[in-house]
């Protein structure tokens, strides 16, 4: 007998050899109905795979929180697609097909171009293999007959596959029905276990993401255990598209991009700009109110700076080539931390000196492929909201707690309420992402947790996120689609200190090393943005709006009168325009409620009288005729509260 730690902590004793499946019949007839896959001693293994010693086992379900069940079950979608696809059109030849966060795609080598009518034909196929409840089954080749194989069944991407494995790697197959695919699983125990399936677009892809290769078909799918499930699905994908930031950015001129510029360099128009410009005064405003100093460094620098920081080891990928300049290398920054080392050192400090709160809104660069950039979201040249703090080890607690307190009131100001702590940390066993200093980590992550602790923060921790040079605290923010969004961070670095040999002159009158505390607030300016504008479907607080208020004159009679109230206002700092265009109220109205302005101030001839404004607001509604100056008060007062 083997014994088996399961999820609940309880243990439990089985036959040695017994498989996952067999564990879950053990534990109850429902569980085995949803089980999808299992993890034994931390990795994800097959329904079918039988446990030969003690060990931690946990069965996942689609109804996880985490994602393992969910990609059994994807992927299991993806093998019934590939073979639908393969009875329907067979000279198709087959690539990948991974589960994905949401649904599966697969890879398809083939001249066809799939579109909407295909998809109905091949979701039919889907269901007929669905309903043939396939039993799917796993077996493995020796390296020389599993290339012969995939040689016989005309697949030379599956072959490319199998001679780059390692020497001694199984060379696992699923088999169901006449369909077999190279695949290292898990899979579903049958095809009939997949209930309600979806096609949701198809695209272009390259061999391998390489532009240099063939480009294939790659196909979209989800699939879900209950109809319902894939309805609310769908309905969340409706409402994506109505928030996502590229539309919203487009119908309300706020940002575009253009070829001859280039992909992910988006350029800010007037309105987006404006509400660009906000957001970074503001949080230059509450910098400066807690002691920081802003700095100016160059976007450019020679590569010895990052090789002495450690970046060109552990970031070169993500940097843009090399341009050699006379007798030197320059590169465009991907982060400016390198830079504010050097400003820290370029003078002497005493530990009265510290803490050090170096801040700038700093313009970074990431060579992403444009496969991947989007919108706001994922550009090539971004504003870092960043800074550094660099502290003695006492100061450590109290400087994240203040990191902390301003996050949380930024938050407030944003009306954020749906976030978590989140403490990332490095994976132990990647040696290539992260520095190789095991001392130096343990002594950094143990000190941000303890940090943690002493402030009473909820936060779980999460191995394989931390940055390159120590761990942090990420604030992941749920998003209005449900989606995890890492807005701000603090990290804490005892590397580039001793990398750049920062030093101050301690009480004792010798020199120490400080500790650097990494963090940005609002994160990168243009991420941020495009997260605001899809929080909100556009429709910005008063406080950020880029046209806070419009003026609309029933007739040309009453035009002067617009513009002294817009001069009025606009000298109290209000950003409100005329609308002068000789068009109908209701048009007016209309035209500003899309354009998403909080305020639409009519103006008739009883408005000139009562030297009023007739009110009308994106949220409440018609609000009648309201004095001109009082409505400019209880505006100046909207905007100082940041009311939302």
């Amino acid at each position: 007998m083997i014994k088996l730690k399961l999820k609940d902590g309880s243990i439990m004793e089985v036959e040695k050899g017994t498989s996952i499946i067999d564990v879950a019949k053990q534990i109850s007839e429902g569980l085995a109905r949803m089980a999808t896959c299992g993890e034994v001693n931390g990795k994800v293994q097959d329904l079918r795979y039988e446990i030969n010693e003690d060990c931690d086992l946990v069965i996942h379900t689609f109804q996880d929180e985490d994602l393992e069940g969910k990609k059994a079950y994807w992927h299991t979608t993806s093998h019934i697609m590939a073979q639908a696809i393969k009875r329907l059109y067979k000279d198709v030849k087959l690539t990948i097909g991974p589960a994905i966060e949401n649904g599966f795609y697969y890879d398809f080598d083939t001249d066809k171009h799939f579109s909407e009518e295909d998809f109905e034909k091949i979701e039919e196929e889907m269901k007929k293999i669905i309903k043939e409840d396939l039993p799917i089954e796993r077996y493995s080749l020796p390296r020389e007959e599993a290339i012969k194989f995939m040689e016989e069944n005309n697949e030379p991407y599956k072959v490319e596959l199998i001679e780059e494995l390692p020497e001694g790697e199984e060379i696992s197959f699923y088999k169901q029905g006449e369909f077999v695919d190279l695949c290292a699983g898990p899979h579903l125990m049958s095809t009939g276990k997949v209930k309600v399936v979806k096609l949701l677009s198809a695209s272009g892809a390259y061999w391998r993401g390489n532009e240099n290769n063939k480009m294939l078909q790659r196909v979209y799918g989800i699939s879900f255990p209950k109809k319902a499930q894939l309805e609310e699905y769908l309905n969340l994908l409706e409402e994506a598209k109505e928030r996502d930031h590229r539309k919203i950015g487009k119908e309300l001129d706020l940002f575009m991009t253009h070829e001859l510029v280039g992909s992910g360099l988006p350029m800010y128009l007037p309105d987006g700009a404006t509400i660009r410009r906000i957001l970074e005064r503001y949080i230059q405003d509450k910098e400066i109110a807690l002691g920081y100093k802003h700095v100016y460094t160059p976007s450019l620098a020679n590569v010895d700076l990052y090789k002495t920081s450690g970046h060109w080891d552990h970031y070169k990928e993500d940097m843009f080539p090399v341009m050699k300049m006379d007798n030197e290398e320059m590169v465009l920054r991907p982060m400016n931390c390198p830079h504010h080392m050097l400003i820290y050192k370029n003078k002497l400090h005493s530990y009265r000196d510290l803490p050090i709160r170096i801040g700038e809104l700093a313009h970074d660069f990431r060579y992403e492929a444009s496969g991947s950039v989007c919108g706001l979201e994922r550009v090539r040249e971004m504003c870092q909201n960043d800074a550094h703090l660099f502290v003695t080890p006492e100061q450590i607690q109290s400087e994240i707690a203040e990191v902390v307190k301003l996050i949380l009131s930024v938050y407030e100001d944003f009306g954020f309420e749906n976030y978590s702590f989140r403490l990332s940390l490095r994976d132990k066993n990647d040696k290539h992402k992260y520095f190789d200093d095991d001392e130096m980590w343990e002594s950094a992550e143990s000190q941000l947790r303890d940090t943690l602790k002493a402030l009473n923060l909820d936060f779980y921790e999460a191995e394989g996120e931390a940055a390159f040079y120590g761990p942090k605290l990420d604030v992941q923010i749920k998003s209005a689609l449900g989606h995890d969004v890492t807005i701000s961070t603090c990290q804490l670095d005892f590397l580039l200190p001793e990398r750049f040999k920062l030093t101050y002159i301690g009480e004792d009158g010798k020199e120490h090393r400080p500790v650097v505390i990494h963090r940005a607030i609002l994160g990168s300016s243009d991420r941020f943005m495009a997260f605001l504008i899809e929080e909100t479907k556009g429709a910005l607080p008063l406080w950020l709006a880029p046209t806070q208020a419009k003026i609309l004159p029933i007739s040309d009679a009453q035009l002067e009168y617009a513009r002294k109230i817009e001069d009025k206002y606009r000298k109290a700092g209000i950003r409100i325009e005329v609308d002068d265009r000789n068009e109908k109220i209701g048009y007016k109205i209309r035209e500003a409620q899309l354009r998403k302005v909080p305020y639409m101030l009519v103006v008739g001839d009883k408005e000139i009288e009562a030297n009023a404004v007739a009110v009308r607001s994106r949220k409440e509604g018609d609000i009648g005729q309201v004095d001109v100056d009082k409505f400019l008060e209880k505006m100046q007062e909207e905007i100082k509260n940041k009311t939302r």
